[in-house]
């Protein structure tokens, strides 16, 4: 707590502690879950799409589907947390996801390619319930410790997102034993841990960090303990150009870079690594750069991420013929895109005032998806004319855009 906790009723201090620190636990539990649910759904996705459809240039739809999806359900779902709190939306969420994959499974039986995307953008409710959990971390955080707080949740992430893609083999043979269509049986484990995922925010996310924060804002207790604050703005739209601008380029580049390896010849283990490399930059360090934000700042920390974007790009520029290079680059892409995200979201937190923040943090997270399949998309195209390496250049007037609006972040 800040120097003047004193002026904090101190049975309500000691109930915002307890709740910070039962938060975080439950929350990281919940990605771990959602984490282990999602690594199954993301590497059968564009395998379904293909079988269903029978057509392998559809199958990047599934992942299309799911984006979509995130995109459109993230305002809702934030708005029902601003209403009823965390619980009810993260809960609701996670609900709507296993729905989605009850919808897969059905199509995969009766081969429906329309029922197929249907469930797979159901599928993307969890995913907007996955992002709208790192601000639930920062609910009851202060100042000097929101972004330590926000990117433990975030941590969370890589247990189950190396966990999940392993759990494909072991899955389909428990489908073949009860008798599920073929490639679906690992989606048995996205049951399990989507319904265990709503079960622990039910019962254990209590009380309801975003509204024990509102309670305290209400008893005026909040200015002092570090949770609330004036609106800014202006700072706010920084933080979300900062975030969804990071984002953008890196699902432009990642989502090329299998492509750009395989037609250069390296083997399916090298572009497997790459990628799983890449995944652990974007995560393992997410601690680092939640400490970085609360010690050095949340604008310092967004230019370190931008600048390792910024090599990252560099990079690939001068050496997409190499595929060691190539995964350094991705490496670098994957902290790059931590680092700004993890400040980038913990500026948003402060600068919207209460009334505000949920619905900020929806449109941030609709816009994070919706760019970020656009990003996919044209990178495509880009791809085909210049080439890799051109690619990665073209993100630098991106980078350079958002670096340079830096002084918009302290109005």
């Amino acid at each position: 707590m800040p120097s003047d906790a004193p002026l904090i009723d101190a049975a309500l201090a000691d109930e915002l502690t307890t709740a910070r620190r039962r938060a975080l636990w439950v929350l990281s539990t919940g990605q771990v879950l959602s984490g282990i649910s999602f690594g199954a759904t993301v590497s059968l996705g564009a395998v379904l799409a293909a079988a269903v459809s029978g057509d392998d240039s559809l199958s990047g739809l599934a992942t299309a589907a799911i984006t979509l999806g995130t995109a459109i359900t993230s305002v809702p779902l934030a708005t029902l947390a601003a209403r009823r709190g965390r619980r009810p939306a993260l809960a609701t969420g996670m609900a709507v996801a296993l729905a989605g994959v009850g919808l897969v499974i059905a199509a995969v039986a009766v081969v429906s390619f329309a029922l197929l995307l249907t469930g797979f953008a159901l599928i993307g409710a969890g995913q907007a319930a996955n992002l709208q959990s790192r601000f639930a971390a920062s609910d009851l955080a202060t100042d000097a410790s929101r972004g330590r707080d926000l990117s433990i949740v975030v941590w969370a992430t890589t247990v189950g997102a190396v966990l999940g893609p392993n759990l494909v083999g072991p899955g389909e043979m428990l489908g073949g034993w009860v008798g599920m269509p073929p490639m679906t049986g690992p989606y048995l484990f996205t049951v399990l841990g989507q319904a265990a995922g709503i079960v622990l925010y039910l019962a254990a996310l209590r009380p309801d960090p975003l509204l024990l924060a509102q309670r305290a804002l209400d008893a005026r207790t909040a200015a002092a303990s570090g949770i609330a604050r004036a609106d800014r703005p202006v700072a706010a739209r920084y933080a979300m150009l900062a975030v969804v601008g990071a984002h953008a380029v890196m699902v432009s580049v990642m989502a090329m870079t299998p492509i750009h390896l395989m037609h250069h010849g390296a083997a399916l283990t090298v572009v497997g690594l790459t990628i799983s490399l890449h995944i652990a930059g974007m995560y393992v360090l997410s601690p680092v750069f939640g400490l970085l934000t609360d010690r050095w700042g949340r604008l310092p920390t967004i230019v370190l991420g931008y600048a390792l974007l910024a090599a990252s790009a560099a990079l690939i520029g001068v050496g997409s013929d190499d595929s060691t290079i190539v995964t350094a680059a991705l490496v670098l892409l994957g902290l790059g895109w931590s680092g700004a995200t993890v400040a980038g979201a913990a500026l948003l937190t402060e600068a919207s005032a209460e009334s505000l923040r949920t619905r900020r943090q929806g449109r941030n997270d609709a816009l994070m998806s919706l760019l970020g399949a656009l990003g996919a998309i044209a990178a495509g195209g880009v791809l085909g004319w210049v080439g890799f390496n051109g690619l990665a250049l073209f993100t630098l007037p991106v980078l350079v855009v958002v670096v340079l609006l830096v002084p918009l972040g302290r109005r």
